[in-house]
């Protein structure tokens, strides 16, 4: 285990005994000799999206630079305490030259150079956490070490990870992507290694709310169960929406430090390329459910405009634990997926701290999103400062999202009950169905968009597609009991000895087996959703993107060798199919291998 350290950024030492009270954009403040003699506590932190820089298209860097540098000049100028944060994606995930190569740029040397001049350009200190894109050297290096190596010496960086003190018990944290060639499924996945979760977690135990700590995280994609707005189309269907997504046991491990560890105050993240324009661009805590719109956003106690935590003891009500995650947008016109171009500042002292937009858009325009004030060490208030700004006219980045409710609250409209026989009844499926449950054995499944879905059963954050809407939309769906009865238990341990009687209760209780089922209303076909050997249900379908290229590569080579050997003017006239393995049947013996309706006739 690495030694825990914290590097600490100094103010300039206090000259006069006292310093009068001020006032943080609506935050109040009373700074003291001895709370100025080591490290004062108001502080400044930029903190910059998905950078994708290309050096074909340089002006917005520059213009988005030109916003920040006043508002850091200004925070050096009254207490020092200033720190500049990348979410990574550091660079463009193409060609920068495709008339020469087809060599991707970002996770290349040239890459990370470029980035490191721009980030050290602003006139503070920066640390970099690792995106998704920033060990996509493929052709430059071998192995992720390799590539993570060269990105580490690039940023003078020790780790992929950092803890630096920015304020008087105050610290700024990252964690940083280390897998992309070696990515079990799609290398898109952000994941944090173990051994940065192990030494996270110490820190946080080490760094107790109940003694003033105060911790800001940053990483590339957000956690499981930070309720951010998603894209369906591109991460959820994918599973690369949360960090170390496709790994169960580690996907949760994060949202479960929040609840625990009280002094993990806000959770800094992109990967989305969305906009701040929508309040759940910003989410805690509150009944388990997502936040609606606050109408006037008034500073006062009505649920929408305020987002509370509660005091530990009356847990375990605020599942998101004493914590504010925030998404960040992007600086390049072209990498944001909803037209957006702007970055995030957080303004704090000891009292609270304020989430801030920079609008890349109208000249760096400060706008205030949030105030969050402490009330106490382990819980806090906050205000948003408007109204979701995107509310009316981006229908289509609306999100639905399942709500559990909680003692005082009913789930949601949507939530599908069991009837008297244990099934829950078949009904149609359109593209605007929504409806979620809990199947026996704990997972949560639903529609979203026409989809099946499934979702992580503690936080409901969506997990990944189990049945896409081409296949699912216009017909029924259903679950029914699948498991033993008695009788048929008792046929199969009546024989075996020191099984005689066996009482079957436990697999057609309350665990009991069942089957999602599919029917096709016009040809009678149904179809039984299987669940993955793992107990889940979304498919892990997108692979390692070495694997796919080499895939490719393959199925080029064998056009071409087709084409040769069969004399076709176009190898693009071969026809040429994949089969992958391994294969999965419900038979004892494998026979056969072939793949019905590809390589073998249909079996319907």
């Amino acid at each position: 285990m690495k030694l825990l350290y914290c590097q600490a950024i100094l103010a300039p030492l206090a000259t006069k005994a006292f310093t009068p009270t001020t006032r943080l954009n609506g935050i109040s403040t009373a700074r003291s000799a001895e709370a100025t003699s080591t490290m004062g506590d108001e502080f400044v932190v930029g903190v910059l999206g998905d950078l994708h820089m290309d050096p074909r298209k340089m002006e917005d860097y520059a213009t988005g630079r030109s916003h920040f540098l006043p508002i850091f000049d200004e925070a050096k100028s009254k207490h020092g305490n200033v720190a500049l944060v990348s979410l990574g994606d550091l660079g463009e995930s193409k060609s920068v030259r495709p008339e020469e190569t087809s060599e991707l740029f970002a996770g290349t040397t040239e890459c990370h150079e470029m980035a490191a001049e721009f980030l050290g350009s602003f006139g503070v200190d920066y640390d970099v956490v690792g995106g998704n894109h920033d060990l996509e050297g493929l052709d430059e290096f071998e192995t992720d070490k390799e590539n993570l190596e060269m990105y580490l010496r690039t940023h003078k960086k020790e780790s992929p990870h950092f803890c630096k003190q920015v304020a008087d018990k105050t610290l700024l944290v990252g964690l940083g992507s280390t897998v992309f060639r070696d990515a079990v499924f799609t290398s898109h996945e952000v994941t944090i290694d173990q051994e940065q979760i192990d030494w996270f977690e110490n820190l946080v135990k080490t760094h107790k709310a109940e003694e003033g700590w105060k911790i800001f995280v940053f990483t590339h994609a957000p956690p499981n169960g930070s309720g951010l707005r998603v894209l369906q189309e591109n991460h959820v269907v994918n599973g690369c929406c949360w960090l170390n997504h496709s790994n169960e046991k580690q996907c949760k491990k994060f949202i479960e430090l929040v609840r625990e560890h009280r002094s993990i105050k806000a959770w800094f993240s992109g990967h989305f390329h969305l906009g701040q324009d929508y309040q759940d661009s910003i989410t805690v805590s509150f009944s388990g459910c997502a936040l609606a719109s606050g109408g006037d956003g008034s500073n006062k106690d009505t649920f929408g405009s305020h987002f509370p935590t509660i005091d530990p003891k009356d847990g375990p009500y605020p599942n998101r634990g004493s914590c504010v995650f925030a998404q960040t947008s992007v600086m390049r016109s072209g990498t944001s997926r909803d037209g957006r171009q702007q970055s995030r500042l957080i303004r704090g002292n000891k009292d609270g701290f304020e989430i801030c937009t920079v609008d890349h858009q109208k000249d760096g325009k400060i706008r205030l999103d949030a105030t969050i004030s402490y009330r106490g060490d382990t819980n806090e208030v906050g205000v948003y400062a408007h109204d979701d700004e995107s509310y009316d006219h981006d229908k289509y980045f609306k999100v639905y999202a399942p709500c559990a409710g909680d003692k005082l609250h009913p789930p949601d409209d949507g939530f599908k009950r069991y009837n008297s026989d244990g099934n829950i009844e078949p009904f149609d499926i359109e593209m605007d169905t929504i409806a979620w449950w809990y199947l026996s054995c704990g997972r949560a499944l639903g529609m979203l968009n026409g989809n099946l879905i499934e979702y992580d059963s503690s936080t409901l954050a969506p997990l990944g597609l189990v049945v896409g809407a081409d296949e699912l939309v216009g017909k029924k769906i259903g679950v029914i009991n699948s498991g033993l009865d008695a009788d048929t238990c008792q046929i199969m341990f009546e024989d075996m000895e020191g099984m005689e009687g066996l009482d079957c209760a436990g697999l057609a209780g309350d665990l009991r087996e069942q089957a999602v089922v599919l029917l096709d209303k016009e040809t009678g076909l149904v179809t039984v959703v299987q669940p993955n050997e793992d107990g889940s249900y979304w498919r892990k379908i997108v692979r390692n993107k070495m694997v796919r290229m080499k895939e490719v590569r393959r199925v080029k080579a064998a056009k071409a060798w087709a084409a040769e050997l069969m004399g076709l003017e176009d190898e693009n006239e071969a026809k040429v199919v994949s089969s992958w393995g391994p294969y999965v049947t419900t038979s004892g013996t494998a026979k056969k291998t072939s793949v019905p309706g590809l390589t073998a006739p249909s079996a319907l």
